[in-house]
């Protein structure tokens, strides 16, 4: 099954989610929490993706992201 196409609207605000494989564990510690929170500011300044709100959970997480026109994709990479 293909996944649905990404809109992306300009200055458009998308919610991310993601989870472990057969729900298993994402964040296995604090430091993967940081480590996370690292690369979430490195799209920042690389992208422009603004982080609205996240939440960060043992097996998923939550994002909220304000996106310049056409870095969706390349956020998400």
């Amino acid at each position: 099954m293909s996944r649905r196409v990404r809109v992306d609207a300009p200055g458009g605000v998308h919610h991310v989610m993601n989870r472990g494989v057969d729900r298993g564990t994402v964040f296995f510690d604090d430091d993967a929490r940081l480590e996370f929170g690292r690369q979430l500011g490195a799209a920042h300044e690389r992208f422009g993706a603004a982080v609205l709100a996240y939440c960060l959970m043992g097996n998923h997480y939550h994002l909220l992201l304000r996106t310049e026109p056409g870095t969706i994709s390349p956020v998400m990479q």
